[in-house]
């Protein structure tokens, strides 16, 4: 029953995320070249209803940043998260820059992590 309540207001939060979807930020045509060379190294591995999955998402269209995101209940998408990040948590942010690879949990330091680097 908990997991059924969950997911309907898993849901609900989306419907109300996408009704009140942020701006996009206006950035001039190089500033925003830059910020997708950023965004080439950032992946998100998320669930579509965590409302901290949401947050992060809302705070990646405001800003404007096309990270690419993985479903984190895939199979696939899940053996990655666990051995790469060491445990499967949601939102989590693979962050890969110059040939390494950083795994960043926790939706309030992945957003001030794309505020630091693409604000």
């Amino acid at each position: 029953m908990l997991k059924v309540i969950r997911l309907v207001l898993g849901y609900i939060i989306v419907a109300i995320s996408f009704i009140t979807s942020p701006r996009k930020a206006k950035r001039p045509v190089e500033q925003q070249a830059q910020v997708n060379k950023v965004a080439e190294g950032l992946t998100l591995y998320q669930f579509y209803a965590c409302p901290f999955c949401v947050k992060v998402r809302r705070a990646m269209r405001r800003l404007n940043i096309p990270v690419a995101t993985l479903n984190a209940q895939q199979a696939e998408h899940k053996t990655a998260l666990l051995e790469g990040g060491g445990r499967v948590k949601v939102p989590c942010l693979r962050i890969v820059e110059n040939g390494s690879s950083q795994w960043l949990y926790e939706s309030k330091e992945i957003v001030a992590y794309l505020e630091q680097r693409c604000a």
